[in-house]
């Protein structure tokens, strides 16, 4: 995500994360301390490595809670989800720590240490998350932006970034109608322009303007634009703006000339070299991992209905080049007796009983994993579809060809941030994160979707 210019949301969720990897930390010495006070040969001994142990267990379980969504900048949880993700994110985050500590006895803290460590960290946290809500629910930390437009493409502020949650990191202090352009957005949010751009910027304390008219061509007070930018008012137009703050490429106000000039789309040799070693790495791993449950799954398949085992498609890749995609079959052998191409529905009743349970769980994308070993696939990228709908969402659906110009993936952005698409519409609304993806993609942001895929597989979001 380097060409998105960093957001005060995201700005707010690595101190989060800071803070509360010096929680962790601080929870672990206190641990100790509390454990050997008594002792002082032991506390010695201890305390000669602590802050490389307690950092090492501060990273497993923050990236545990990164792992199920508590890092995550776009997604708002409620009391109860918050809880059972930290919940999870400690269970999983101190079986890691176990396993280090079987592979790597020299890291070991000790059961006493470890388990008060987590218990006053699982404290600190919960302390910490209640200060942060507190702190950046506050309209003083909180981005002052002006919008210049009041017509369709402004309203999109208000009916695609509604929620509280999406505005964490700005507030909107008003809507500047463009002379002769309608106006959409409700009059107590509008603001007459009596004064110059730039004075009434300077007067509202705006930090910036986004640009949002109808209609650009001979309507934009440029010279009032410059002004706003020589006296330090960032100056962003929608497209930008959207993608910064919800994480999308918003499709119905985007033109070519935006997604030539606003940056992204890394595809040198040394990204694709990154890219192809992160997805031979993590497909080695994960069929290291999960080969006898394979071997399960393939069992169970074949005494259900005694049928094939697997069941392949041709799918479109990079380029438009179409591969053969290989899954465990989760439905009748006859799902498609007429040959006609058909998007899977919710409760679809083609499925088989173990392949209900296989596709909510992923099981059965797991044979997925030899197509990115052979290069066809990328572990993060947009989804595969069958040249049936591609060629039918060409057409339909303006920039979809621009999705595979990567690899598609065994997970990817779109398919964390909206459930599974089974219609043109649905199609749509994924492409715009697939867009934020193939136009922002890096190593670091490969690995956060694949973190945050472990939620998607558990809480089974997102599965048909």
């Amino acid at each position: 995500m380097k060409s998105v210019r960093s957001s005060r949301k995201s700005r707010a969720v690595r101190f989060l994360w800071l803070l509360e990897v010096v929680v962790i930390v601080l929870a672990v010495l206190a641990s100790a301390w509390l454990r050997f006070r008594n002792d002082p040969e032991s506390h010695q001994m201890f305390v000669q490595y602590a802050p490389m142990r307690a950092l090492v267990v501060a990273i497993f379980i923050t990236a545990a809670m990164a792992a199920f969504g508590l890092y995550q900048v776009h997604v708002r949880h409620n009391r109860l989800d918050f809880w059972l993700r930290l919940l999870l994110s400690f269970a999983f985050g101190g079986v890691g720590l176990l396993v280090l500590y079987y592979l790597l006895p020299q890291t070991y803290i000790g059961r006493g240490v470890l388990a008060m460590s987590l218990a006053l960290s699982a404290l600190g946290i919960v302390a910490a998350r209640a200060l942060s809500v507190h702190l950046f629910s506050t309209d003083v930390l909180k981005q002052r932006v002006l919008v210049l437009g009041a017509g369709q493409n402004a309203e999109l502020i208000n009916t695609r970034m509604r929620r509280q949650s999406d505005r964490r990191s700005f507030t909107v202090v008003g809507f500047v109608p463009v002379p002769g352009q309608r106006v959409m957005v409700s009059e107590e949010m509008l603001v007459q322009p009596d004064l110059d751009l730039a004075e009434l910027a300077e007067q509202l304390q705006i930090d910036e303007l986004v640009i949002a008219p109808d209609e650009r061509r001979g309507g934009l007070p440029m010279e009032e634009m410059l002004s706003c930018v020589q006296r330090g008012i960032s100056v962003v137009d929608l497209s930008t703006f959207f993608e910064r703050e919800a994480g999308m490429v918003q499709l119905n106000v985007v033109d070519p000339s935006w997604l030539v000039f606003s940056g992204g789309f890394d595809y040198s040799t040394p990204r694709r070299l990154s890219k192809r070693f992160f997805d031979l790495m993590a497909a080695l791993l994960l069929l290291l991992v999960t080969w006898p449950l394979m071997l399960v799954v393939a069992l169970a398949v074949w005494l259900e209905s005694g049928g094939p085992i697997f069941y392949s498609q041709v799918r479109v890749g990079e380029r438009g080049q179409h591969f053969k995609l290989t899954k465990f079959r989760s439905m009748r052998v006859d799902a498609e007796k007429d040959g006609v191409a058909v998007w899977a529905s919710k409760n679809d009743d083609r499925s088989t009983r173990v392949g209900k349970f296989i596709r909510l769980t992923r099981l059965d994308e797991l044979p997925q994993l030899l197509a990115v070993l052979r290069g066809h696939m990328s572990f993060v990228g947009p989804r595969p579809e069958r040249p049936h709908f591609v060629d039918m969402l060409n057409d339909e659906i303006r920039y979809y060809r621009v999705r595979h110009c990567v690899k598609p993936g065994l997970t990817g952005w779109a398919q964390l941030r909206y459930p599974y698409g089974a219609s043109v519409r649905d199609a749509e609304e994924k492409l715009k994160f697939d867009l934020f993806y193939v136009k922002n993609h890096g190593l670091v942001f490969d690995l956060m979707i694949l973190l945050q895929t472990v939620e998607v597989v558990l809480f089974g979001r997102g599965a048909r």
